[in-house]
């Protein structure tokens, strides 16, 4: 099955028990790359803390093995250059949950996750091919992104009445 790509931007209010909503491109490419296996709408959703960025990646199952590669490559390489293991690479790749999501896109957040993205009522949703990142706006805003994704979480907040 090819993958499809994780495009598209939103925000989403965050209630007291931690549901918020995934927004419909990014919830359509995630159903389409980890369907039910009874067919119904929803799924699941690995939510983790971003390996760099003070925002956590949302993916479907079959990045996950993407992202062990990709650790197993820095471990390699870091032991080829050091002689050392380094078990830092797995467990920051590792750092995810499996949440069910619904046929509106609904899913619990993690509370740890949660907690280490500063996310408090808003999360703000952006795609980025493999996956897509949720953020707390106001730390977007105040970290080192590309200018149109600042300028995309202003736009969003603008439209929803929500002040910066």
């Amino acid at each position: 099955m090819d993958r499809i790509d994780y495009q598209g931007d939103g925000i989403g209010l965050v209630d007291d028990k931690f549901r918020v909503a995934i927004p419909a491109s990014l919830r359509s490419a995630l159903a389409t790359n980890s369907p039910r296996a009874d067919g119904k709408d929803g799924g699941t959703v690995i939510v983790g803390v971003h390996e760099s960025s003070p925002c956590l990646i949302a993916y479907d199952e079959g990045y996950r093995a993407v992202l062990k590669d990709r650790a197993a490559l820095r471990e390699a390489a870091y032991m080829a250059e050091h002689g050392a293991h380094n078990p830092n690479f797995r467990r920051e790749a590792s750092q995810g949950e499996p949440v069910p999501f619904d046929g509106s896109g609904r899913f619990i957040m993690p509370a740890f996750p949660k907690f280490h993205a500063n996310i408090d009522t808003n999360a703000f949703f952006y795609g980025t091919f493999d996956c897509f990142e949720i953020w707390d706006p106001k730390t977007l805003l105040e970290s080192n992104v590309a200018e149109v994704m600042k300028s995309c979480v202003r736009f969003h907040c603008k439209q929803k009445g929500i002040v910066l």
